[in-house]
């Protein structure tokens, strides 16, 4: 199904800095409003400053104790 060009943008707020962006294809940063901002976001998931909420996959504590003698390099 493709959208037609008569159909309204809708506006959305930018994640980093909050200014209006409409979500067109033109857009190729939505949702973010730029490279810059599509940037910052990136870099502070890099460097593990957002984060999704939850338990660890897996404790690396006891990760001796999980392996097969065999397995073991």
């Amino acid at each position: 199904m493709s959208q037609t060009t008569d159909t309204p943008a809708i506006n959305v707020h930018c994640p980093h800095c909050g200014t209006d962006v409409a979500w067109t294809a033109e857009n190729t940063y939505r949702p973010f409003c730029s490279k810059r901002c599509r940037l910052i976001d990136l870099g502070a998931w890099a460097n593990e400053d957002h984060r999704i909420a939850g338990e660890p996959a897996m404790d690396e504590t006891n990760l001796e104790d999980w392996l097969d003698p065999g397995e073991r390099f």
